[in-house]
């Protein structure tokens, strides 16, 4: 299966990646993406870059050649009722957000706890994905997740970074099979990502195609096959 886009990248500007803004289109134009997304952690990360940042995107070029690029940001869950870490005018200048889950800026809770917290981040209009909610220790109730992504409009992220052997996140691949047999099930689409803190993971899924075939996931679920798609997606939240 071909895929067109990779939209969960992060550049030298998040704090804890490698490769400038320029080397990631370099690379994604290398690896023939059609649209390559840049989400940089929002404020809560340490060490991640200032609000400025996400108020000067207007100034990038968004063609290059035959690539499209496209500027959000991995925006953090900091409570429990769903609480971003970007106010209302920052995120209405991206062009998605992924809201996600991570231990600095958030503690694990109890299940219903972090399910709440992501269900919340969901209801707010300008949260496009669900980024990797495939780690144990923030345990999700996953069937209310799907279908509050399905009511919402919300893609729920299947990322290839949980899924390395030489990740942090805990089991992942379970919870990611869980994941794609509920969205099958319920007929809500995933949007598979690299979460690339460096060039050369771009467009990288050599980890999620193996659950694709042992869960039968259906092609016309996943949004990263088609550009039109990806957009029409965004353009009816």
């Amino acid at each position: 299966m071909k895929y067109e886009l990779d939209i969960h990248t992060h550049t030298i500007a998040s704090g804890h990646a490698y490769n400038t803004l320029q080397e990631m289109i370099h690379t994604a134009k290398e690896k023939g993406l059609k649209l390559l997304g840049v989400s940089d952690h929002a404020i809560a990360m340490p060490g991640t870059c200032h609000l400025f940042y996400f108020h000067n995107l207007k100034v990038v070029e968004r063609q290059y050649g035959d690539l499209e690029l496209m500027l959000g940001s991995e925006v953090n869950v900091i409570g429990y009722n769903g609480e971003l870490d970007l106010d209302e005018e920052t995120l209405k200048g991206l062009d998605y957000a992924i809201a996600s889950l991570h231990t600095p800026c958030l503690a694990p809770g109890t299940m219903a706890q972090n399910t709440n917290a992501l269900i919340k981040a969901m209801e707010n209009p300008h949260i496009n994905v669900i980024g990797h909610p495939d780690d144990s220790r923030f345990p999700i109730d996953y069937e209310q997740l799907v279908l509050a992504a399905k009511k919402n409009h919300v893609l729920i992220e299947i990322n290839n970074s949980s899924l390395n052997p030489k990740g942090f996140r805990q089991n992942a691949r379970e919870n990611d099979i869980t994941i794609l047999n509920l969205c099958k099930q319920y007929d809500v689409p995933v949007c598979l990502n690299s979460d690339a803190h460096i060039s050369s993971d771009i467009g990288n899924t050599i980890f999620i195609d193996p659950l694709l075939a042992e869960t039968n996931f259906p092609e016309e679920l996943i949004i990263n096959t088609s550009v039109d798609k990806f957009k029409h997606f965004l353009s009816n939240k």
